[in-house]
């Protein structure tokens, strides 16, 4: 499977900034990524600063992508008009307020890869593992309390790093995860440096977060990814080494993971966070409890409880993100956030299945953003930054694939 990928504009634009420049503002973007426990975060920033950078030379949302921008846009617009009593509610102005900003995150990364797209998305990829590097040390240091970071950079006993929930910490570091065990199955790069130092530092970030989703999701992650490589690709030496390396990686795993609870206070706590069900999951109120009372309820509610409105009938959010869709956006917003999710199965499963120049980088995105899709169930996941990006991505690959295939059968 190659990764090299021509521009596909026909005629070329003139543009105030340099490649160069481009690529600096999306490796910033995406290392900014991982420094969130401020507001507005460096991402805010230099997402702004990057749609100036590249929307100058010129950006368009090709027809392919548009599914997605349209599902978006009536999401946010069953947010509206469920925000409308509470207008006067600081949090739920800004909850969707923040909610029409992720929409144009993803619109926005839908468009950068139509041109130059893999020199865009290595850019980027290399900035995101930058950035889930520093998180995940952070996050380290915090948990073993070096130089009294505890205080920063855990939270509940937990590792949070530069975010601001442990879960949160544990998710992000999963498309870098699989971009690096690319790197490293490919070939590319210093393996070595990849897999020792970068490697244990992501891997300790998702550890020691405590996160179960976040554990589920990395392992789901990694193993779709192979399974999708293995099937997909056309290389008998890159399957070989596949097979080689899944032999290996158990062993890796038990190792690690006999080395991680022989310190007594991740034993204690990897006991407790092990548990399928947590105190608060369990009973009427419960999480589970509360989804259950939530249900029939919003069946009679067209604009569903409100923006951020559900701990108001509820001691907790709801904890699942389709609830939540329903609960904060309405019937109408449920129902297009229900829409979006299908349609990007769809479109996600297609891509990967074509081959096109950056079907390896379609392959790492979507095997991330599926088995994200199906976390939504238990965690609220519609304002991860990560989502929208993962969401954007798929569908500008979509777009890419197509063009390619165009192109291919007009030449």
């Amino acid at each position: 499977m190659s990764t090299k990928a021509a521009s596909l504009d026909a005629i070329p634009r003139p543009r105030a900034f340099s490649p160069r420049v481009e690529n600096a503002c999306l490796w910033l973007l995406g290392a900014g990524g991982g420094v969130v426990l401020i507001e507005p975060s460096p991402y805010e920033l230099l997402f702004f600063v990057c749609v100036l950078v590249l929307g100058v030379g010129g950006l368009a949302l090709h027809r392919s992508s548009l599914p997605m921008a349209i599902l978006l846009a009536i999401f946010n617009l069953g947010g509206v008009i469920a925000l409308v009593p509470f207008l006067h509610v600081t949090d739920s102005v800004m909850f969707i307020a923040i909610s029409i900003y992720l929409m144009v995150t993803s619109i926005f990364f839908a468009m950068i890869l139509l041109e130059r797209g893999s020199e865009r998305f290595d850019a980027l990829g290399r900035g995101l593992i930058v950035g889930a590097a520093i998180a995940s040390f952070a996050g380290i240091l915090g948990y073993f309390d070096v130089g009294g970071l505890a205080a920063i950079f855990t939270l509940h006993d937990r590792a949070s790093g530069t975010f601001k929930d442990p879960n949160v910490l544990g998710t992000f570091v999963i498309l870098p995860v699989l971009l690096l065990a690319q790197r490293i199955l490919f070939r590319r790069g210093r393996v070595l440096v990849d897999l020792a130092l970068l490697g244990l530092i992501l891997f300790g970030g998702v550890f020691l977060s405590f996160s179960r989703g976040a554990w589920g999701h990395t392992a789901g992650s990694l193993l779709m990814m192979a399974m999708l490589t293995f099937v997909l690709g056309s290389d008998a030496r890159l399957r070989t080494r596949m097979v080689l390396l899944g032999l290996l990686v158990p062993f890796l795993a038990v190792g690690a993971l006999l080395t991680a609870i022989s310190v007594e206070p991740i034993r204690e706590m990897l006991e407790q966070r092990a548990n399928l069900v947590q105190e608060y999951d369990a009973g009427p109120t419960g999480r589970f409890g509360n989804q259950a009372r939530a249900l029939p309820m919003l069946v009679g509610l067209p604009n569903g409880f409100g923006p951020l409105q559900f701990r108001s009938h509820f001691p907790e959010e709801p904890h699942n993100v389709y609830m939540n869709a329903f609960a904060s956006y309405g019937w109408l917003g449920g129902i297009s956030y229900l829409g979006l999710t299908l349609a990007t199965i769809a479109v996600g499963f297609a891509t990967v299945a074509r081959r096109f120049s950056l079907q390896p980088v379609a392959i790492a995105v979507w095997s991330t953003l599926f088995v994200q899709m199906l976390l939504g169930f238990i965690i609220d996941t519609d304002h991860w930054r990560h989502y929208y990006l993962l969401l954007g991505l798929i569908w500008g690959l979509f777009a890419l694939s197509r063009l390619e295939a165009l192109r291919s059968r007009g030449s």
